[in-house]
């Protein structure tokens, strides 16, 4: 089973949400982690927006990318420019993916205006992802 590591800066929202897209897209074919370069804490939005498309990731925590030094990932995918210049590179470590979406954690504004951003970077996530399994068999 190929092994699939994904990072922000974070682990609070984007990676979380990805994590849990991703899961869902493979279907068991991967196995699926997420961490960040500075983990704080999976934003409530992110769990309810989720939660919205029939994933919960209410179990999930936020990690430091340090939990996962030593094990071999096939797959690193950044989600932040943030993590992608400042994670470290791991021997063992197979192909690097970036692709940089906007951090719906630093929207300000009511709490309908929040849940939109995380909402929007959510199915953008989810239409980047789409496919993404049966790419990488």
């Amino acid at each position: 089973m190929k092994r699939v590591l994904i990072l922000c800066t974070g682990n609070s929202a984007r990676s979380q949400m990805a994590e849990g897209l991703l899961r869902q897209e493979a279907d068991g074919r991967f196995a699926v982690e997420s961490a960040g370069t500075k983990p704080s804490h999976v934003r409530a939005e992110a769990i309810q927006v989720m939660r919205e498309v029939g994933i919960d990731i209410s179990g999930y925590r936020s990690k430091s990318v340090d939990e996962f030094a030593g094990q071999p990932f096939d797959l690193v995918l950044t989600v932040c420019d943030h993590a992608r210049e400042t994670c470290p590179v791991y021997p063992g470590h197979g192909d690097r993916v970036h692709h940089s979406f906007e951090d719906p954690a630093a929207v300000q504004g009511s709490e309908e205006e929040r849940l939109q951003a995380f909402r929007r970077v959510r199915d953008e996530i989810q239409e980047y992802l789409r496919g993404f399994a049966d790419e990488r068999p």
